[in-house]
């Protein structure tokens, strides 16, 4: 055995935190994310929030009016968060990382958890399915609502 066999791999970022109760959060869909951004009664910042948890990866964009809080962040965060969407009159809250598989859907369950811890009936934690990668890809109008788009960076090798 050499000495790299027997190093063993550090745990994932997310280890340190309990696994989201529902493994497969609620979800949404970039048409219905897209209905909402053009829909004049249902602006960002008003009845949702769209929120990117891209860290070393946030590259190519992101959906216009979004705000970046990267996942490895998040957790010890929640309470806070919580309170600041609630006052602020929050329905929904989407999280996304490059496809929401992994980062997108774990945001959205340990959100879910606790908005149920609150009995709060009002908010909804949902996973932007895809992520920014399906956005970024879904064609023109979806790429006109992005801000610091670079196509390079979405450009499929």
């Amino acid at each position: 055995m050499t000495s790299t066999d027997s190093a063993a791999k550090p745990a994932p970022w997310h280890a340190a935190y309990p696994a989201p109760r529902n493994p497969i959060p609620a979800t949404i869909r970039r048409e219905d994310v897209f209905f909402m951004m053009k829909d004049g009664t249902s602006t960002a910042g008003k009845k949702y929030l769209l929120v990117d948890l891209r860290r070393n990866d946030h590259e190519g964009g992101t959906i216009r009016g979004s705000i970046n809080l990267p996942a490895q962040s998040l957790y010890p965060t929640i309470p806070l968060l919580y309170t600041l969407f609630k006052e602020a009159g929050l329905k929904k809250v989407i999280w996304y990382c490059s496809s929401s598989k992994g980062r997108g859907n774990r945001a959205a369950g340990w959100f879910a958890d606790y908005i149920a811890d609150q009995g709060d009936t009002e908010m909804e934690s949902l996973a932007l399915l895809e992520g920014i990668s399906g956005w970024a890809n879904a064609g023109g109008e979806y790429v006109e609502l992005m801000e610091e788009y670079d196509e390079k960076a979405w450009v499929k090798t």
